[in-house]
């Protein structure tokens, strides 16, 4: 196969699935090494960053999309007359962290850390496709945990969860929770 005819396969298989598709059964399914399918990938992604071109590569974790440019998006939500999203709600942006941060995790542990009821907020960025399940964990009634989608990461414009800031006890290894007990320990 030719590398313009390889080309034109990937960029049919990236449009017609719509989502993300592992970089693995890209290669399987065109029969080529998956390092050679990345450096094609590359060669593709440079090609549709031209200003000449709506769309681009996007890469998510192992995973490629083919998706427009966000410099269109008000143009596309014009033209097929898509209402905006609401916007996340407090509780939401709090039940994503804990999920993405943690995953996968269960809606107990999402309550636990929480401290409230969280069922609605999980179901609700379920819908949205921001988050998914992952699987039941093999404990007494089998709860199903969570993890973040490949939207969760196009939404918050990142390729990978290691992209995500750091907590704010891990960039100082907890000294300053160290530093306010010691203050409090001081004032007592």
């Amino acid at each position: 196969m030719t590398i313009e005819a390889l080309c034109a396969s990937l960029e049919a298989i990236l449009f017609a699935s719509g989502e993300p598709v592992e970089a693995n059964k890209i290669a399987q399914v065109l029969g080529v090494e998956e390092d050679f399918l990345h450096k094609v990938m590359k060669t593709m992604q440079d090609k549709y960053d031209s200003p000449s071109s709506g769309l681009q590569i996007i890469q998510l974790g192992k995973s490629y999309q083919l998706c427009t440019k966000p410099v269109h998006a008000k143009l596309i939500q014009q033209a097929l007359l898509i209402r905006k999203n609401v916007p996340l709600s407090n509780a939401a942006m709090e039940v994503l962290a804990v999920i993405a941060y943690n995953q996968p995790v269960t809606r107990a542990f999402v309550e636990q850390v929480r401290g409230v009821d969280s069922a609605q907020v999980v179901s609700s960025l379920v819908e949205k496709g921001l988050v998914e399940e992952a699987g039941r964990l093999e404990i007494p009634g089998r709860p199903i945990a969570y993890q973040t989608t490949p939207a969760f990461l196009r939404t918050f414009g990142i390729s990978s969860l290691s992209e995500l800031p750091s907590l704010p006890n891990e960039e100082n290894g907890g000294q300053e929770d160290e530093e306010r007990e010691k203050t409090h320990n001081e004032t007592v």
